[in-house]
């Protein structure tokens, strides 16, 4: 047991769903989630027992997959792991932050487009209602969408930049940037502290976060895994 409260950005999922992010939390004892439309994210509590993984997977269904930001715990015996991904969490360490003239709010109008370039540039997860999570900024040339980026999971004080991403064809103008530190600086204003996720794996973004003004704050683990096909026995989950 930990001798005290764990940091907001431990668990920012949970952190996230019981806080800022109440409203679209869905709940089964102690699991929550987002609308699966929404973030693929779940949160589970600190210390999860075995209740809690029955809990978990019957929130989310027989033999359906679900995503655990930042967790640094174990998958029970039985399930299938579908991913695991060594991550970093970057926190704002002296960003110089600033308004992007040539930003505009993206909103649920401009879905298509923003589903568009994600898939074109694989940022991370982005789905339907994302744009739901906060504020999320876009550059347009000659009227088509070529760089955004926004706000995603929100523990109390802080705030996730992501969905981070650039039109290939526009790359190499430093958008990215620009647009990363306009959203910190909304953050900023709301009295908030910017903060993000990036794989282990990505040392050229790493490099740019923290020369923008990241620190690394811990090494973590985004893992997936898929719930087994039979719920009716705690044996059958793994969580006996």
């Amino acid at each position: 047991m930990s001798s005290g409260a764990r940091h907001p950005l431990d668990n920012p999922a949970l952190g996230s769903l019981t806080g800022p992010h109440a409203h679209f939390a869905e709940h089964r004892g102690r699991v929550m989630r987002y609308p699966v439309d929404v973030s693929p994210w779940l949160a589970l509590p600190d210390e999860p027992d075995a209740d809690d993984w029955a809990d978990l997977a019957a929130l989310v269904g027989p033999g359906e997959e679900l995503g655990l930001p930042a967790f640094d715990g174990g998958i029970p015996d039985g399930w299938d792991v579908t991913f695991s991904l060594d991550g970093v969490q970057l926190v704002d360490d002296g960003l110089a932050t600033a308004p992007e003239p040539e930003a505009v709010r993206l909103g649920p109008a401009d879905v298509p487009e923003m589903l568009d370039l994600v898939e074109r540039t694989r940022p991370g997860p982005f789905l339907p209602r994302t744009v739901e999570l906060g504020t999320y900024l876009g550059i347009r040339r000659n009227g088509a969408l070529i760089a955004m980026a926004g706000e995603r999971l929100h523990p109390p004080g802080w705030t996730e930049i992501s969905a981070v991403c650039t039109d290939p064809d526009f790359r190499g103008e430093g958008l990215a940037t620009r647009l990363t530190l306009a959203v910190a600086h909304g953050i900023r204003a709301r009295g908030e502290t910017p903060f993000l996720h990036a794989a282990a794996g990505n040392t050229t973004a790493i490099r740019l976060y923290e020369a923008m003004g990241f620190r690394l704050r811990r090494r973590t683990r985004f893992v997936g895994a898929r719930v087994p096909e039979l719920l009716g026995d705690r044996q059958t989950l793994g969580v006996a």
